[in-house]
């Protein structure tokens, strides 16, 4: 039984660790001042890549693309625009954050490197803004703050693609698909806070990417009634392929920043991860809050460096999907994932890919080994073992869900991973295999 336990969970046999009352105190001034330093950082890393000249050329191209799953922004415009136009949006979600009185915790650091990562194929400076402005009206019409509704209103950029093809991929008379494609924006985004706050109880709250799986169900809503105008989205993969060395050297440089600033203001680094690594990392685990900035960078550095090593041992490319996956596991080690409760995840989509016939290389075996880990709190809660079975399912049932939204919910392994929780969830629970909820620790 004691080996079992190691790799089970029962009742009682994991507590919540709680909040820790020895953090070290770290400005809201130096949290917003490190995001920014990454979203330059990204930003300037373009220039490195091409010329100012083809970096405008390639946004450009950006803006009028489809961005359907899988749009690369790189290989669509430039390597260049599309870390511009990512370094871009961060700094842009970063003054709305500002300008909304919103204090950086984890979920907005999670929001930010979301908006990043998606905005290297999905997310341009044309198609996030219809979706945040139905945000805001919903917000309007509720009388309360945008900055209550904010994480929905970046999250949910999810279905800029929604923007992008009505307006510019059906080959819609001008200029009526463009106002088509901001109306169906701002109504999906709209309609998105509420679906959202329900959907949660769905999954449990064991699917990270909440707001995922919310719009892969307006995603599904659309796309069924665009086919039924006989509007319907091609598969599409356009990918990048070649640049790995230039690549690997910017992340390094991002991973290697998190991690010694971590270590440069963290007083116990041994303690402040132990302590971190205890948390199931279930829907809503805030480490800013719990464990401290520091000790949240570190796990977010380590993570980038996990999920990077698995990307090249495997065999696969970096590219800009690639990229977006790695920037949102990165992004959510700051709300609910860290090395113990990934891991699990990871290798049951790795058995998957032996079993099936997708190749482990393959770009949709990659992206669902990083994006799976969105299920990091079944590991977390339930033990190595289910967080394996998580992982092994996902592969399955991601594979087969994209069809339903056409594409145009950037977040499938959200949308997957919602299934997948609301299917193992309450049977882990009525086996007995369980752990102390939130509520029962507060």
């Amino acid at each position: 039984m004691p080996l079992l336990s190691s790799f089970i969970r029962t009742p009682g046999s994991m507590k919540h660790p709680g909040i820790r009352q020895d953090l070290p105190q770290i400005s809201e001034k130096k949290r917003i001042t490190y995001l920014i330093f990454v979203s330059a950082l990204t930003l300037v890393t373009g220039f490195f890549f091409n010329s100012p000249g083809e970096i405008l050329e390639g946004l450009g191209r950006i803006l009028i693309s489809s961005s359907i799953l899988l749009t690369d922004y790189m290989a669509v415009g430039s390597i260049g625009s599309a870390f511009v136009n990512s370094g871009i949006l961060m700094l842009l979600s970063i003054f709305i954050a500002m300008r909304s009185n919103t204090s950086v915790s984890g979920p907005l650091i999670a929001a930010v490197f979301t908006i990043g990562g998606f905005a290297f194929f999905g997310k341009n400076l044309y198609n996030i803004w219809p979706i945040m402005t139905g945000v805001l009206l919903y917000a309007k019409v509720q009388k309360e703050p945008f900055g209550k509704f904010i994480l929905p209103a970046f999250f949910g950029t999810a279905l800029g693609p929604l923007v992008s093809q009505i307006s510019f991929g059906f080959a819609l008379t001008q200029p009526a698909g463009i106002l088509l494609g901001i109306l169906a924006g701002i109504t999906a985004g709209f309609i998105l806070p509420p679906l959202a706050s329900h959907f949660i109880r769905f999954h449990q709250g064991y699917n990270l990417y909440n707001i995922g799986f919310t719009s892969g169900i307006v995603g599904l809503l659309f796309m069924s009634l665009l086919r039924g105008l006989d509007l319907n989205n091609p598969p599409t993969a356009i990918l990048l392929e070649g640049h790995m060395q230039g690549l690997a050297i910017y992340l390094t440089i991002l991973f290697l920043s998190m991690i010694l600033y971590g270590f440069e203001t963290c007083q116990d680094i041994g303690k402040g991860l132990g302590h971190l690594f205890a948390h199931p990392g279930r829907l809503v685990s805030d480490f800013v809050a719990s464990d401290g900035f520091p000790v949240t960078l570190i796990n977010m550095g380590l993570l980038g460096f996990l999920s990077t090593g698995y990307v090249i041992l495997t065999g696969g490319t970096l590219n800009g999907p690639i990229l977006g996956g790695i920037f949102t596991v990165v992004g959510f080690g700051a709300f609910g994932k860290h090395v113990k409760n990934v891991v699990p995840v990871m290798v049951g989509i790795y058995l998957a890919n032996l079993l099936f016939m997708w190749e482990v290389s393959s770009i949709g075996s990659l992206l669902a080994a990083l994006f799976a880990t969105t299920l990091a709190p079944i590991a977390g809660a339930y033990g190595i073992l289910p967080g394996i079975l998580a992982g092994f399912l996902h592969m399955a049932v991601v594979m087969n869900v994209g069809y339903l939204h056409g594409g145009m919910n950037l977040y499938n392994n959200g949308f997957s991973g919602g299934f997948v929780a609301a299917i193992l969830v309450p049977i882990f629970d009525s086996l007995n295999i369980n752990t102390n909820t939130w509520e029962d620790e507060k």
